[in-house]
């Protein structure tokens, strides 16, 4: 298991956050929140310290590039929960990422959501590239996507092999719920 991110100085550090936002978006509207709200602990926490957050997630299962399954929905919504700009960048690395990273400052914006990291082929395919290419956009990485943290992806698991990895609060929280249900199981169980 990966640190708690606790046990980081966060002040001015660049922190990649994988999160799970694959949440049903109808007609550019989210539709139901739960994921985004369940990530509001980790990123208010970062915050919180002094830290730059650079939110990825998946969304869906495109093949390539497809409008339908692009985040920008989200970061609107994550924007009004956090009561402040969350700057997307419609491509997950390039350009564009890159100098929105570069902007992060206490006078500007300090979070951005990057686009569906399965609009990148290297993604499913954990390709090392990728994982390299994600590990360079931040200092440290937060694992907080429990839903997509058995997948062997690149943003999930390759990544992990190039940068400082930490667990966020929803990844310590389900951990605490799987050792508490195998350690003291309530009876009846069957197995």
């Amino acid at each position: 298991m990966l640190s708690s991110i606790r046990d980081v100085n966060l002040s001015k550090v660049k922190v990649l956050c994988r999160v799970d936002y694959n949440v049903p978006i109808e007609d550019g509207m989210v539709l139901d929140d739960t994921k985004i709200v369940r990530s509001l602990s980790t990123i208010n926490y970062i915050l919180d310290k002094g830290g730059y957050v650079i939110l990825m997630s998946h969304l869906g299962r495109p093949k390539g590039v497809d409008k339908k399954f692009s985040l920008r929905p989200v970061a609107t919504h994550l924007s009004k929960h956090l009561n402040r700009e969350v700057k997307f960048s419609s491509e997950l690395i390039g350009s564009e990422s890159e100098a929105l990273i570069e902007g992060l400052s206490d006078d500007t914006y300090q979070v951005i959501l990057l686009e569906n990291t399965r609009f990148h082929e290297g993604e499913t395919k954990n390709s090392t590239h990728l994982a390299k290419e994600l590990a360079l956009l931040g200092e440290i990485f937060v694992s907080d996507a429990f839903g997509s943290s058995h997948r062997g992806h690149a943003s999930t698991e390759g990544i992990t092999r190039y940068i400082p990895g930490y667990t966020g609060f929803l990844m310590e929280k389900e951990f605490i719920r799987i050792t508490d249900a195998t350690s003291n199981p309530l009876s009846p169980s069957l197995a």
